[in-house]
C-alpha cells in the first residue's frame, strides 16, 4: 500500500508539472517564397524548434511578406502586429544607416562563413544588439547564402552595361553604388520583382541568390545573370521583440538559438549546391551568365569601399559598426 502511494503521489506530481510546462507561441514574418531555397529552410526550422521542444514552441509562420509588406515588418513587431522579424536590416536603413551594414556589407566578406564568424564570434552580435536594443528589438541570429547575382533581361557583362541599367534594388547603400556606376535602382519591395520584370517596369533585380532566383521564376524573363556573384551577400536576420524574448523560458531561447544556426548552416550548404546545378542547367534555357573579370569586380570594389566611407560619417552606430567589420576582416586576414 505504501508503495503504491508512493507512486500515485509520484504520478500527481508528474502530471501537475505537465499541466503547467511553459509553452511559447510566435507570429514571425519573412519575405520569402515557401519554394525558395531559404523558404524551405525556414519551414525545417520551424519543424526543429517543434520537435525540439515537444511542441511547446509553436510558430505561426508567414511567407512572402504576407500580413504587412517587406519593409513594415521590424515595426510591425516592435508594435505587437507580430512578434518576430525574419526579413532584412537593410529595410531599415531609414531608422539608422548602421543596419546597412547588419544586412549587406557590399564589397566586405566574399563567404557567408566570414560574414557569420563576425556574427557568431567577431563582436557582431553585440554590435546588432547596440543597435536594436533601443529600439525594442532583439537580434538571435543572420541567414545568409551567398553572394548574389544581378538578373537582367539584357547584355550585364561588365561595369559599362550598368549605364541605364534599371533594376530592383532594396534600400541602402546598394542604390548610392550602383547609380554612381551609372545604373538607375529602383527600390521596390521583393514581392514585386517578377511582376515588374515581367510588365517592363525594370530591366533586371537584385534578389538573391542564383538558385534562388530559379526559384522565383526570374529566369523565365530575364536570360542574363552574373555569375559568380560579387555585388552583394545580403544577410536576412531574426529579431524579436525585447520582450516577447525576455518572456520565453531559457530553454526555449536556446532551442531557437540553436535551431536557427543549425537553419543558417543548411541555407550555407544548400546555397551552394543548388547554385552550381542551377549555372549547369540555365545555359540550356537561354540564361547567359557573366563571371566579370578581376578588374571589373576591382571597379565595383572601390565604389563599394567609397560608400563605407560615406556612410561611417552618418551617425556614430554606423561609424562602429563600420569600424567592427573593418577590425575582424583584419583580424581573419581578409585583405581590402
Amino acid at each position: 500500500m505504501q508503495k503504491t502511494g508512493i507512486l500515485a503521489a509520484t504520478t500527481a506530481l508528474c502530471l501537475a508539472g505537465a499541466a503547467v510546462a511553459e509553452t511559447t507561441t510566435l507570429r514571425i514574418q519573412n519575405h520569402q517564397s515557401v519554394e525558395s531555397t531559404s523558404g524551405r529552410v525556414i519551414a525545417e526550422f520551424v519543424e526543429n524548434v517543434s520537435a525540439m521542444s515537444s511542441g511547446d514552441i509553436q510558430i505561426e509562420m508567414f511567407y512572402s511578406a504576407s500580413v504587412v509588406k517587406s519593409v513594415e515588418t521590424f515595426d510591425a513587431v516592435a508594435s505587437g502586429i507580430l512578434d518576430c522579424d525574419m526579413t532584412n536590416g537593410s529595410y531599415q536603413t531609414g531608422k539608422n544607416p548602421a543596419f546597412q551594414f547588419v544586412a549587406d556589407t557590399m564589397g566586405g566578406y566574399d563567404t557567408p562563413l566570414q560574414y557569420q564568424a563576425w556574427v557568431n564570434v567577431g563582436g557582431g552580435r553585440e554590435r546588432i544588439n547596440a543597435l536594436y536594443n533601443p529600439l525594442g528589438m532583439t537580434f538571435i541570429g543572420a541567414a545568409i547564402g551567398g553572394q548574389e547575382s544581378l538578373n537582367s533581361t539584357r547584355r550585364l557583362a561588365g561595369p559599362e552595361d550598368l549605364k541605364g541599367f534599371k533594376f530592383r534594388s532594396p534600400p541602402g547603400m546598394q542604390t548610392e553604388i550602383f547609380a554612381g556606376l551609372g545604373a538607375s535602382p529602383v527600390v521596390m519591395d521583393f514581392t514585386e520583382i517578377f511582376t515588374a520584370l515581367e510588365t517592363g517596369i525594370i530591366d533586371g533585380a537584385d534578389a538573391s541568390s542564383l538558385a534562388v532566383n530559379v526559384g522565383l521564376g526570374l529566369y523565365d524573363i530575364a536570360k542574363h545573370t552574373t555569375y559568380p556573384g560579387f555585388h552583394s551577400m545580403s544577410s536576412d536576420h531574426l529579431a524579436c521583440r525585447t520582450d516577447v524574448w525576455e518572456a520565453m523560458p531559457e530553454e526555449h531561447r536556446r532551442i531557437i538559438l540553436v535551431a536557427h544556426k543549425a537553419m543558417a548552416m543548411d541555407l550555407m550548404m544548400d546555397t551552394l549546391v543548388e547554385n552550381g546545378e542551377a549555372a549547369a542547367a540555365l545555359p540550356e534555357q537561354g540564361v547567359t551568365l557573366y563571371d566579370w573579370s578581376p578588374e571589373d569586380r576591382a571597379v565595383f570594389r572601390a565604389a563599394a569601399q567609397a560608400a563605407w566611407e560615406d556612410w561611417a560619417t552618418k551617425t556614430s552606430e554606423t561609424a562602429e559598426m563600420v569600424q567592427s567589420h573593418r577590425d575582424f576582416i583584419a583580424r581573419i586576414g581578409l585583405s581590402r
